[in-house]
């Protein structure tokens, strides 16, 4: 899972955010009050959305002492139109600016791409005790308890997408985008090479062990 500290003072938006955001297995903490979210034990966060406008406190100066304390990747979501305030959160050390209003996916996207860049999953960590998956990204192939996939680069992209969001639900736009190897960017063609991913882990559809479909969504990585 990942944990979301938002310091936001749209009670409202941060609930449809929160539940857009919760079937992904995130979860967001948020807080009206920016002294609160300060207090809040950053450190035990993966990542902070933050908005401009609050009470008591700008939000540029709760990103600077965030950035000052802290190393955890930073979204501003702020409904502020100024350029300067754009320019000066990337320049204290914001990662992203989002400017409202934002459909729920773009903050998905984000996230995923933030946590991405500050956690790049290596061989190391792809040797984990709960997934019977093993990537050698050097040699570009893919083990399954220690015995090597024949894969094609279409099925190497979308199997080690998945590997990397292991745990965590991934829409069929996301894994279309980034297999750069599939020529027809179209759902029939992710169809065909899942099920080809399922045939050679010796996976199944209806009692699946590794690859899950998720509906309305896509597909998460269980094993």
């Amino acid at each position: 899972m990942i944990n979301v500290l938002m310091i936001e003072d749209d009670t409202e938006f941060a609930e449809i955010l929160s539940e857009y955001l919760a079937q992904y297995n995130i979860k967001i903490t948020n807080y009206e009050d920016p002294y609160l979210g300060l207090s809040a034990g950053i450190k035990n966060y993966d990542i902070l959305i933050l908005d401009l406008t609050l009470p008591g406190m700008d939000g540029l100066e709760v990103c600077k002492e965030v950035v000052d304390k802290y190393d955890i990747p930073i979204i501003i979501s702020s409904a502020r139109s100024d350029v300067s305030d754009k320019v000066i959160g990337l320049q204290i050390g914001a990662d992203d600016y989002l400017p409202k209003p934002y459909d729920p996916k773009e903050m998905y996207a984000r996230i995923q791409s933030l946590i991405r860049r500050y956690k790049k999953v290596n061989t190391s960590e792809d040797e984990r005790s709960d997934s019977d998956f093993r990537i050698d990204e050097k040699r570009h192939q893919i083990f399954l308890k220690d015995d090597p996939i024949n894969l094609t680069p279409a099925e190497y992209e979308i199997l080690e997408y998945m590997l990397k969001q292991h745990g965590f639900s991934i829409s069929r736009e996301q894994l279309v985008y980034n297999c750069k190897s599939l020529k027809d960017k179209g759902s029939k063609s992710l169809d065909v090479i899942i099920g080809r991913l399922r045939t050679k882990i010796g996976d199944s559809s209806k009692e699946p062990k590794y690859i899950q479909s998720v509906r309305g969504i896509g597909y998460k990585l269980i094993g």
